[in-house]
């Protein structure tokens, strides 16, 4: 299966730390985090850890090669 598509472009935020669930099926409307929705499926949510403070991008296309990180792939879907 593939994932859904949530969004062409990355999302900027700045986390504080701890440790968060990337989600990987693009059904979540929390973006780009888990919310379950991806439950009866293939997909199981990554999960990650911030370790500072600092503003990074975020996949939200589902297929980049360094998840949760944006890599830049939307720009050829």
């Amino acid at each position: 299966m593939e994932p859904k598509i949530a969004a062409k472009q990355s999302i900027k935020l700045e986390l504080e730390p701890g440790t968060y669930y990337f989600c990987t099926c693009g059904q979540s409307d929390n973006q780009p985090f888990c919310n379950g929705a991806h439950k009866g499926s293939s997909f199981s949510p990554q999960p990650f850890i911030v370790e500072e403070k600092k503003l990074m991008g975020y996949c939200q296309c589902k297929h980049t090669a360094n998840a949760p990180y944006c890599d830049g792939t939307h720009r050829s879907l």
